[in-house]
């Protein structure tokens, strides 16, 4: 299979296997977290949840970020990434420690929520920082591929941690704070496994600066307006209308993403434990979807380009989300699943190549925290139409429908843009 044959590739590739390997173990981490945080405090028994709180705790987590996130890529194009791959999983590692004990404790929700709101905080940086090093472990020639794979590969990860998750919560122990023990353990052996690499490996390419805060935060405003710059310049008109597109087609995901969630608890089980293996077997046929997405972008991006694969992707989310959705039964929901995974982790990998292969290594820190940013704001705003759209059951033909419209507007404005 082609798929198999092109990590075969990569894989001799040494700092690429290594790279990956942090991913995996990052991601896992990451899954394992938002499944124990998701299951306290959507699925607890004594929880009355509403589309509203899922929103609320999304912005709390969230929303904070997208003013952290532009400072993440100021230092990026500073520090050494390696540096920020080993300090950004220790301190995740220790602060979903105290998650863990604070669920214990029985803490006020807020005080959860700050010590959440680190974990996911930290985690902007790595994020950013595994995408811009990416094009520092393979050739150009590869760059294609290892975006469809490794980041898809840390998608699945996250999944597979979701279900690790669950399997904890149920075969090992009923309870969060174990869950989320688990997933400081897999931030530690992230940490532990970036030492393998040499500190200069992930770049960036320039003498290396270790400004002060103050030099730091006085500098992001110059630094985020370089990079919009350049942006903006006429070579990488295209890595702009990417991420425009990618960000609208996340505010899609989200919105579905809550009307899932409430499906799940309310309208198609009748216990917690029934919703919570629904959303795993959701999750799961999502997962399959990245997967598939993997195996297609690398050749449906080098036949139609990424742009108007990612046109594709919009079209067919446009028809299939409505008819998928529409009827708000499990399996054509979880059919939707599957299309979701697959049409936004193929526009994703199609637009991670193209900023990739457009911005110049200096300013790829930068560009990468904003795009984190756009999928902030759009991932959070997205939660806040639904928590206004949707009834208390989760069944809402006004947001399916607004959704799919989007959808249609993206893939019409990318069509345009790819003929001009």
């Amino acid at each position: 299979m082609a798929v198999v044959r092109d990590l075969r590739v990569l894989l001799r590739f040494q700092g690429f296997r290594r790279l990956l390997t942090v991913r995996l173990l990052s991601q896992g981490a990451d899954g394992v977290f938002q499944v124990a945080l998701a299951a306290y405090v959507v699925f607890s028994p004594e929880r009355q949840t509403s589309a509203a709180s899922i929103a609320s705790a999304m912005a709390v987590l969230l929303l904070p970020y997208s003013v952290v996130g532009p400072f993440a890529g100021v230092l990026l194009d500073r520090w050494r990434r390696r540096q920020v791959l080993l300090y950004g999983n220790l301190l995740r590692a220790l602060m979903a420690s105290v998650t863990a004990f604070l669920i214990l404790g029985g803490v006020p929700d807020w005080l959860l929520f700050v010590s959440a709101l680190c974990v996911t905080g930290v985690n902007r940086f790595v994020l950013a920082g595994l995408s811009a090093a990416l094009p520092r472990v393979v050739d150009a020639d590869r760059l294609v591929v290892a975006n469809s794979l490794s980041p898809t590969a840390g998608t699945l990860a996250a999944t597979a941690g979701g279900g690790l998750a669950f399997v904890v919560r149920i075969v090992v122990a009923d309870s969060d704070a174990v869950v989320v023990l688990v997933g400081a353990a897999l931030y530690l052996c992230a940490a532990l496994a970036s030492l393998r690499m040499a500190k200069e490996l992930l770049g960036p390419g320039r003498a290396w600066a270790h400004p002060r805060l103050i030099t730091a935060l006085t500098g992001t405003a110059r630094g985020l307006r370089e990079g919009v710059l350049h942006l903006a310049a006429p070579p990488r008109r295209e890595a702009a209308w990417a991420l425009a597109a990618m960000s609208l087609m996340r505010f899609c995901y989200g919105a579905m993403l809550v009307l899932l969630l409430m499906l799940c608890r309310y309208a198609l089980t009748s216990t917690t434990e029934e919703g919570l293996a629904l959303l795993g077997l959701v999750l799961g046929v999502s997962g399959a979807g990245f997967f598939v997405a993997a195996v297609m972008t690398p050749w449906a991006a080098g036949r139609l380009g990424p742009g108007r694969w990612i046109t594709v992707c919009a079209a067919s989310a446009a028809v299939l989300v409505p008819a998928l959705g529409l009827p708000f039964a499990a399996g054509p929901l979880l059919a939707g699943a599957f299309v979701l995974g697959l049409t936004t982790q193929g526009a994703k990998i199609a637009t991670d190549t193209v900023v990739q292969s457009t911005v110049e290594d200096e300013y790829r820190g930068r560009i990468f925290s904003l795009y984190d940013v756009l999928f902030n704001v759009a991932f959070v705003g997205a939660a806040g139409v639904a928590a206004l759209m949707l009834p208390p059951d989760g069944r809402s033909v006004p947001l399916v429908v607004t959704i799919a419209v989007i959808y249609g507007a993206v893939a019409g404005a990318m069509a345009r843009f790819e003929r001009d």
